[in-house]
């Protein structure tokens, strides 16, 4: 749950060092399979070695720290969590690094405008985001929650490029209050914030602090259905994380503005599965309701809306409704209408049931902008899974811009199913082939979800049962593969219409389905009900749910064939309206298994009625059956003699280096041949090829590597990483040379090359320049370092490069 944990002297170390962001890189790597963001890697190197610096001055130095903390059951990782005690109790601190250097006032009280992602963009303000992940920990981290022996937690910010202006937006007086809770400080700032860390964790002890938050419980996600009552009457169950708070923020505002000005406006909202597009929306109506405003909640699921209408009583459920019951609105009849799964929008609203004369041929999309003043559609491109589903980002953007509505486009990436792992999101698409990732491998020792593969479906159910045994929400799907019976059958029971062996299971009772047996919900209630757990769902009645384990049957109508790829067989399928979707049967077919393998938030296991198919998903795992990743222990401070902990550069990778143009090589000074006479030498003895600084310009012959020993300390320290020419034209007087270490009497013994000042004695005869003497001179602490005098005749054949600059 985090990329780095340690003490606070540990931590120093590393950045005296310049190794944490290097650290923090291949932890990152080793965790998510992909390389972190330059813009990351810049943020990790600046704003740790600042943050380093307020530590220094608080002496704070018996404290522990977590950094990139990833929140439970979320992809959002806090910067820093410092842990210590004060006088009475533990605690932790929660502090967000900013490198922001120039804030303006955004599109909502708690936004700001400010350089980021290459734009400038609304973001949350840094105070309003810090309690936010606060908020959410003490939610959702049982150390943190209520009780005698809880860890007391406080947030905080730190700008430290910030220089305040006069009326600086960062602190106008509508974000006063949250500053008071969560104070902000900027690059001047560095006493008072040290003192306000002393303050609460100054009484040390944080690493027994620490291993208690490393070591604690995540308690289970707050349930979406169990307490939209309390979101739509202001008591919202959910806090809301960064872009979400975001969008939230916007809207509010556009609400206000589009009662004065009377333009509409358009939210086109994108997000993948579990990035808490139905939170975000349920959030909104709660407090849009509170205000007085008449916002309504709007999909086109039947299972969705007739749960939510159920679970927040007949009163509250009026806000509610179907995207095709808007065909009959005025203009503007509805303040704000939120539209959650707006990609099941339909052409029209006419359906089986329409007669003949109240038939329409105006778009739904047309319907529901028109019906508002704000409409806020929540979209995912990638789950569509019938051909009818038209509502596209594409459709919403050219509805909006024909209507001239004012557009605003956000995307939510947030991930709060699948125990938080964009990992395995991507690597369902990746495998389906919907779209490539850098996630071509699920390894199950390396995440917390958990994922298996069974095989028969009698173990599938078993599994399930088991979770549910255990306190989790769980639900058995499968793909339409096998009929949906319309009665009952002879006894009143149930047609067991799923089929596999001797496995049979029905599959969620039809919703006009009448007279069913006692514990039996029909379609629209089988996610919420208890009894759910009896039936198998189908892709329409699982869509918009969610549960803490799923298990999904997989069926012959989607098989990956080695030669042919992945085939969508329409003779293994059950799913007419799918079945005439001609040439996109493959693609809707892929779109249903991808919602249902991502319904879970802790773990999905998957039966497979084709083994070839198996046996291919099988070779996209590693380390299946393995318990998945445990919450990683705080791990010691790597020796100082690790190479890895001590480099200030990046590694280029092999793929990506062209020679002495974007990278120089980097030598091992203690394996080195010793002729570095051409730069083809040079490649060939290279460790790893590395970029240099943007300062300095790259010139054929130049190379890095590490200087080891104190015979230089006063100008070069031990363990100081060099850049190195062996391009030596012009006097080589006073500099600093990188001799080959052969009789020359140096006492170090830290490898076959030595750093000296080169000093050369000469005079002008009439011959030429003649050399008296050559001397490697040290410049050393200790005086224990004596010259060395070098063999006139061989003096500069031991000279293999000097000295160009210092990196570290």
């Amino acid at each position: 749950m985090f990329l780095y944990s340690g003490t606070t002297p540990d931590f120093l170390r590393a950045t005296t060092q310049n190794a944490i962001a290097q650290r923090l890189e291949e932890a990152f790597l080793a965790h998510y399979r992909r390389d972190p963001g330059e813009g990351e890697r810049q943020s990790w190197q600046n704003s740790l070695r600042s943050f380093a610096d307020v530590l220094r001055e608080g002496d704070l130095t018996d404290q522990g720290i977590f950094l990139e903390f990833r929140l439970p059951l979320s992809s959002k990782r806090i910067d820093v969590l410092l842990t210590g005690r004060d006088a009475q109790r533990d605690r932790a601190v929660v502090v967000e690094l900013k490198q922001w250097q120039i804030a303006e006032a955004g599109g909502g009280d708690d936004l700001l405008k400010t350089w980021v992602g290459g734009q400038h963009r609304d973001v949350l303000h840094p105070s309003v985001q810090a309690n936010q992940y606060r908020r959410y920990l003490e939610d959702m981290h049982a150390v943190f929650q209520p009780g005698d022996e809880r860890v007391a937690l406080d947030a905080c910010a730190y700008l430290h490029n910030y220089r305040p202006k006069l009326d600086d937006a960062l602190f106008e007086p509508c974000s006063e209050a949250v500053r008071r809770l969560v104070p902000i400080f900027t690059s001047g700032d560095v006493p008072r914030l040290a003192q306000h860390l002393v303050q609460r964790l100054g009484q040390g002890d944080g690493e027994r602090v620490m291993e208690r938050v490393a070591k604690s419980r995540y308690r289970p996600a707050k349930k979406l259905l169990e307490h939209v009552g309390k979101v739509v009457k202001e008591e919202p169950a959910f806090v809301l994380l960064d872009e979400q708070q975001v969008v939230f923020s916007q809207v509010m505002t556009a609400v206000e503005a589009a009662m004065s000005d009377n333009r509409k406006h358009v939210f086109l909202v994108h997000g993948g599965p579990g990035t808490g597009k139905s939170v975000l929306a349920l959030n909104l109506l709660g407090a849009l309701s509170a205000k007085g405003y008449n916002a309504q909640h709007a999909t086109g699921s039947k299972a969705f809306t007739s749960t939510m209408q159920k679970i927040v009583g007949r009163r509250a459920g009026q806000q509610f409704r179907y995207f095709n019951q808007y065909g009959g609105a005025a203009p503007n009849d509805v303040d704000v209408l939120l539209c959650d799964e707006a990609h099941r929008i339909r052409a029209t609203s006419n359906h089986q049931y329409t007669k003949k004369d109240k038939r329409s041929d105006r778009p739904q999309i047309v319907e529901i902008v028109e019906a508002a003043r704000v409409s806020v559609f929540f979209v995912d491109d990638r789950q569509v899974v019938r051909p009818n589903e038209i509502g596209s980002s594409i459709l919403i953007r050219e509805t909006a811009a024909a209507r001239q509505c004012v557009l605003h486009e956000n995307r939510l990436e947030t991930q709060f199913r699948c125990a938080g792992s964009d990992g395995f999101v991507n690597w369902i698409d990746n495998t389906l082939d919907i779209r490539k990732t850098a996630n071509i491998l699920f390894d199950q020792a390396q995440e917390s979800f958990e994922f298996g593969i069974v095989d028969s479906p009698d173990a599938l159910d078993a599994l399930i049962r088991a979770k549910v045994g255990e306190g989790h929400s769980a639900r058995l799907v499968a793909g339409y593969c096998w009929p949906w019976a319309k009665t009952l059958d002879g006894d009143g029971q149930l047609i067991k219409d799923v089929r596999i062996g001797s496995f049979e299971r029905p599959w969620n009772a039809r919703a006009d389905m009448s007279r069913l047996p006692s514990g039996v919900p029909t379609a629209d209630y089988w996610a919420y009900n208890e009894g759910g757990l009896e039936q198998v769902g189908c892709v329409y009645t699982a869509q918009g749910f969610e549960f803490d384990y799923v298990g999904v049957i997989w069926g012959k109508d989607l098989r990956y064939q080695p030669d042919e790829g992945w085939i969508g067989d329409r003779a293994a399928s059950f799913d007419t309206t799918v079945k005439r979707s001609r040439d996109r049967f493959a693609e809707l077919v892929k779109n249903t298994y991808r919602v249902l393998l991502s319904r879970g938030m802790r773990g999905c296991y998957v039966y497979f009625e084709d083994k070839e198919t198996e046996n291919f998903v099988r070779s996209r795992t590693e380390n299946l059956g393995r318990t998945p990743k445990p919450l990683p222990r705080p791990k010691p401070a790597a020796p100082k003699s690790v190479l890895i902990d001590t480099r200030p550069f990046q590694i280029v990778r092999n793929a990506d280096v062209r020679p002495w143009e974007n990278a120089v090589p980097l030598l091992d000074l203690k394996i080195a041949a010793g002729d570095f006479s051409d730069v083809q030498t040079l490649e060939c003895e290279a460790v790893e090829w590395v970029a240099l600084p943007d300062h300095i310009r790259i010139k054929p012959g130049y190379f890095v590597a590490q200087v080891q020993g104190e015979s230089m300390n006063r100008r070069v320290p031990d363990g100081s990483w060099v850049l190195f020419s062996t391009e030596m034209s012009g006097s080589k007087q006073g500099r600093m040379v990188l001799a080959e270490r052969v009789e020359t009497g140096d006492p170090e013994e830290s490898g076959r090359y030595t750093l000296k000042i080169y000093d050369a004695t000469k005079h002008e005869e009439d011959e030429g320049i003649v050399y008296q003497q050559v001397m490697l001179r040290p410049d050393s602490l200790n005086p224990d370092f004596k010259a060395i005098e070098l063999d006139l005749g061989d003096s500069d054949a031991l000279i293999r490069a000097w000295l160009v600059a210092i990196l570290v």
